[in-house]
């Protein structure tokens, strides 16, 4: 299902409730440390990144099953991920979007936040939003959506090589 937006306007609670649908049919962006992260935790570059074009630039996404567009990481079953203990920086922000421009959705206000402003959005498609005990404060996201961009920025094929390279030497970055 498509992320459909809607304004977060204060803090809000949320809890995953494993319905599956996150992991489906959508990119994952992979910055590289992301990459590194995954890697050092017993998998296989080759098994987990797939390359796609975007805006010009070369992105690394992960793979996804054929027969159900999920995440490999994914279980089917449970909709738990496999790596939730080093999950991506898009998969911590998510059902949360952070976005430098407004989208032209009723009722968006930006934030003020690290000397910027940036518009906040939840994904009214999830069943977690609202519900559980954990609280998601507009900061932390937008924390969180700044690391996303300043690490997928830097992110591209010569540091990922330059990062093969230093694990094949014993050097990391």
């Amino acid at each position: 299902m498509r992320f459909k937006p809607r304004p977060l306007k204060k803090d809000v609670s949320f809890e995953c409730k494993f319905c599956l649908d996150c992991c489906k049919e959508r990119f994952i962006y992979l910055t590289l440390y992301d990459i590194r992260r995954i890697s050092e935790n017993g998998h296989d570059v080759e098994e987990f990144i797939t390359l796609t074009s975007s805006e010009g630039k070369i992105r690394f996404v992960l793979s996804y099953r054929e027969w159900d567009l999920g995440c490999i990481f994914q279980d089917p079953e449970t909709g738990k991920c496999k790596i939730h203990e080093y999950k991506p920086l898009i998969c911590q922000i998510y059902p949360f979007m952070v976005s430098h421009k407004p989208l032209g959705v009723e009722g968006e206000e930006p934030l003020e936040y690290g000397g910027e402003k940036l518009w906040i959005y939840y994904d009214e498609n999830c069943p977690g939003v609202g519900e559980g005990d954990r609280i998601m404060r507009r900061e932390e996201i937008a924390e969180l959506g700044l690391r996303f961009k300043r690490e997928l920025d830097m992110t591209d094929m010569d540091r990922f090589n330059e990062m093969l390279d230093g694990d094949k030497s014993g050097t990391s970055l």
